[in-house]
């Protein structure tokens, strides 16, 4: 189970477990194992608590899965066992959960990769191993975490979907292609058939503006008919390099309801505070 907040416009998620409510002792250890992992002599002395209580509480909360021991030391003649939570955070139900029959939003643009609240598309990344004429790596694979809990909002349920384009065996699917034509060979396949593509130096050419984009930090969203099967969709978020698909995945998150306005974009990647980060972005087209 997960835990989920947004943070500064974004979804964030940290692992959970349920429990039952904790005693004030208990959520005194739990409270200072959350701090730094601890043995029992340690905490009693930290805590100002019985020795003996402190062991009472300890195995009672490791039997119940809440805590863990992480590592063992010598002290003494003695072997001190430290332990640590066993998840980050813990939660109290009250009352039974629910089947969500409807979807929480709806968009026809994302159609038919998700259909009546089900993730009908594979979500392919590039390879972290050396692949491709290139040999390259894929550094885009994380963006897959982003993307997919923003796509969770418009799904009741979801299966494991996300695929390395070294895995793809057959390309009639709906597919959401990440990265661009180096690190994807997905994207490399369908690039020629897209109105936005990357040229042979991997510059963005656009068929619809006949412009060329040659900036780094420069990404497409392109939605199209799978070339291999008209009944299919493929979504590419791909840039000229890393920055690019970064800069294109910023785009499809936080500028969601302009992007669905059309199948395809052009995309620019903006450092607003000059860290180094892409941390906002421009439409080109």
């Amino acid at each position: 189970m997960f835990v989920a907040g947004e943070k500064d416009g974004r979804l964030q998620a940290i692992p959970t477990k349920e429990v039952v409510l904790f005693s004030k002792t208990e959520t005194k250890i739990l409270t200072a194992l959350a701090r730094k992992p601890s043995y029992p002599k340690d905490l009693a002395k930290r805590l100002g608590m019985n020795e003996q209580s402190i062991y009472y509480h300890i195995r009672n909360m490791e039997n119940a899965g809440l805590i863990k021991i992480v590592r063992k030391e010598e002290r003494g003649a003695a072997l001190a066992k430290y332990y640590a939570l066993s998840k980050p955070s813990f939660f109290v139900r009250f009352s039974e959960f629910k089947t969500t029959e409807k979807v929480p939003k709806t968009n026809s643009w994302l159609e038919p990769l998700v259909i009546d609240g089900e993730l009908d598309a594979k979500i392919v990344v590039g390879s972290p191993d050396p692949h491709g004429p290139e040999r390259a790596r894929s550094r885009d694979a994380y963006y897959a975490i982003d993307l997919g809990l923003f796509l969770g909002t418009f799904l009741v349920s979801s299966q494991p979907s996300v695929t390395l384009d070294t895995d793809i065996r057959s390309m009639k699917s709906n597919m959401i292609v990440i990265g661009g034509p180096v690190i994807n060979r997905i994207t490399r396949a369908v690039n020629n058939k897209l109105p936005v593509r990357f040229d042979r130096k991997k510059n963005i050419y656009s068929s619809i503006t006949k412009k060329t984009y040659r900036n780094d930090d420069c990404g497409i969203i392109a939605k199209v008919k799978n070339p291999y099967d008209a009944t299919k969709k493929i979504l590419v978020i791909a840039g000229k390099r890393y920055s690019g698909t970064r800069a294109a995945i910023l785009a499809f998150l936080t500028n969601f309801e302009e992007i669905t306005k059309k199948d395809i974009c052009v995309v620019q990647g903006i450092d607003s505070d000059s860290d180094g980060v892409i941390d906002s972005v421009e439409i080109l087209e």
